[in-house]
């Protein structure tokens, strides 16, 4: 099974990519992880919001096979534990032959069309943080669940 982390837009702040390349290469000690990126759509003032968000789930479903399995990170979705994210993605690895695609969308979520084709949501906090943010908070998550998942000794309860 291969993970996809898709973004849309780049991740500019160093100290946040600093933090994701660390947790990335942790990572391939343990699965199959690749990060793509959807850039940030250009020229948006004229656009609506509902606009902007259309623009971007066509770009997002571009990049997702029928075969895949879609979670969105979602203010809205299921709220985990650091134990119960490692027993999910244990759960995936172990009944999921397709890929998992964690997505991250723009700046005001997700159109319906995207909301449509996701199999999960998950949230990482009822807080809200910036895209960037999420960005690494989700690596280390993931991080994190595959040491839980080994019992190593990087998770404390």
């Amino acid at each position: 099974m291969k993970i996809t982390f898709l973004t849309v837009g780049k991740t500019e702040d160093a100290y946040l990519k600093e933090g994701i390349d660390k947790y990335v290469k942790r990572l391939k000690h343990y699965t199959k992880l690749e990060l793509a990126e959807i850039p940030e759509l250009k020229n948006t003032k004229a656009l609506s919001t509902e606009q902007q968000k259309a623009k971007e789930a066509e770009l997002i479903l571009k990049k997702i096979t029928p075969l895949d399995f879609v979670i969105l990170m979602d203010e809205k979705g299921m709220e985990f534990t650091s134990s119960q994210f490692a027993a999910y993605i244990n759960k995936k690895e172990v009944t999921t032959s397709a890929n998992l695609i964690f997505i991250i969308g723009g700046p005001y979520g997700f159109d319906t069309s995207v909301y449509q084709r996701a199999n999960d949501k998950i949230s990482l906090s009822r807080m809200t943080f910036s895209h960037q943010m999420v960005r690494l908070f989700f690596v280390e998550q993931l991080y994190r669940a595959y040491t839980i998942m080994k019992g190593e000794p990087y998770h404390h309860e």
